[in-house]
């Protein structure tokens, strides 16, 4: 029987509604994997805000109506379009702020927070971007991969980043299946993003808010993913766990305590940098 996490649903008016996925849940978490949330975003849902210790990744899936106004305070401003991906390393503290391109328009994403390893976390923070078509994608017999982060049959994510990780956007016909290796070292998991997805043949959806986590590996390490039921997507997450504590406040996240308290004190002088409004 594979372990069963529960998706926790959110809703914020009209504007903002989720499904989220917190590492901090479960007796076995999703590290490297913070959090990861699965969203549709109609309005102003992120004014600026801090992040340190970890890198805040934001994922459009290609029917999202609209794409996303990225800025921070580093300087860098960027259109994450539909297909797109945009990587920030918060690293030692950065002011961040994502709004919708077109008001009244939805954005269909994943927000996804990536642990940095502990000697990364008082880098400097940065910024990565990849542009929808730069995307690679694979095709097979049913089944269309897109690979914004990591590898897949033979082809890699142009992105060089800081935490070992793969993410795959997995579209699957109906009565089509694909199976994906994992890589020695890695844990993974699946996230039902439409219809219905069997993972090593049990029914994953968004009804029964539940997904597999720490997935229990075949001896040829490897997922299996189908839709027998109807065409389904979902994204398949992996990385190599730091086995690192994590202390959370906020939008923060350190590997130690004193670390935690530096970088608060550091956001509180200003040294996280600024944002004018809009």
């Amino acid at each position: 029987m594979l372990p069963i996490a529960r998706l926790q649903r959110m809703n914020h008016g009209s504007q903002f509604r989720a499904f989220s996925l917190r590492g901090n849940q479960f007796a076995k978490p999703i590290d490297p994997f913070l959090a990861v949330d699965h969203a549709w975003i109609s309005g102003p849902t992120f004014p600026p805000h801090p992040h340190a210790g970890f890198s805040a990744v934001s994922y459009l899936f290609l029917d999202s109506e609209t794409g996303i106004d990225n800025r921070d305070a580093l300087g860098n401003r960027n259109l994450i379009r539909p297909g797109g991906l945009h990587w920030t390393a918060a690293g030692k503290g950065v002011v961040h702020e994502e709004v919708p391109a077109e008001p009244g328009k939805t954005v269909h994403m994943l927000q996804i927070f990536i642990n940095l390893p502990q000697e990364r976390q008082a880098d400097a923070p940065f910024a990565l971007s990849l542009e929808a078509q730069d995307v690679p994608v694979v095709r097979l017999p049913g089944v269309k991969v897109r690979v914004p982060l990591g590898s897949f049959a033979q082809v890699s994510s142009p992105l060089s980043v800081p935490t070992e990780v793969t993410v795959l956007d997995i579209s699957l016909e109906d009565g089509a299946e694909v199976s994906v290796p994992i890589p020695e070292g890695h844990v993974a998991f699946v996230m039902p993003i439409d219809g219905e997805v069997w993972v090593d043949d049990l029914p994953f959806n968004l009804i029964e808010l539940t997904l597999p986590v720490n997935l229990p590996l075949h001896d040829d390490r490897a997922v299996r993913l189908s839709a027998p039921k109807g065409n389904a997507k979902a994204v398949l997450f992996s990385g190599v766990p730091l086995n690192q504590p994590v202390y959370w406040q906020g939008p923060l996240a350190l590997a130690s305590q004193l670390a935690l308290t530096e970088a608060i004190d550091g956001y509180q002088r200003g040294a996280f940098g600024t944002l004018q409004p809009r």
